[in-house]
């Protein structure tokens, strides 16, 4: 099933997905330094770093709500896809009370704020695993355009080979 919202020939929500991952599993790193270190730097790059991270969030679920509309109701697909997007709205959300809690003093978290921030991370893993099965078991957002292969040109450049039109021919 090939999603709905694209760039340039390619699934928006799949572009957008690595920004949150990335940036919250790298407060979850800031802030485990910061434990080793004691130095408060690491616990405020983590707040500023979780800020971003839940931004990132709320436009890839955009995105990934539109290609869920998309996905016929009554299959696997759109089932795994409800418990994809909602445990992705908890993840994104127990990060958001972290970050909450951690407003007062960014450079010295709470045990609370880091206990949301850390479930909010192991959520994110098993959303995660699911957002696979969605695209690698089920192939959700992964139209394969005619003509795909190994060598075939740029999506910039427009369509492939085996989809253009001869008008010298006809």
């Amino acid at each position: 099933m090939e999603a709905r919202a694209k760039l340039f020939g390619h699934p928006v929500h799949q572009m957008l997905i690595v920004f949150p991952l990335g940036l919250l599993s790298t407060a979850v790193i800031f802030d485990l330094i910061h434990l080793i270190t004691s130095n408060p730097m690491w616990s405020v790059m983590a707040y500023w770093v979780i800020a971003v991270g839940i931004i990132g969030g709320l436009c890839a679920a955009l995105f990934g709500a539109i290609d869920w509309w998309g996905i016929p109701s009554g299959t696997r697909a759109h089932a795994l896809g409800i418990w994809h997007g909602l445990g992705n709205v908890c993840v994104v959300a127990l990060f958001f009370v972290s970050w909450l809690l951690r407003r007062p003093n960014p450079g010295a978290p709470s045990t609370i704020a880091v206990l949301f921030m850390l479930g909010g991370a192991a959520l994110s893993l098993v959303t995660g695993w699911l957002g696979g099965e969605l695209v690698d078991r089920l192939g959700v957002g992964v139209g394969v355009d005619d003509g795909a292969n190994l060598n075939a040109p740029s999506s910039l450049k427009g369509a492939l080979p085996s989809q253009r039109t001869n008008t010298a021919a006809r």
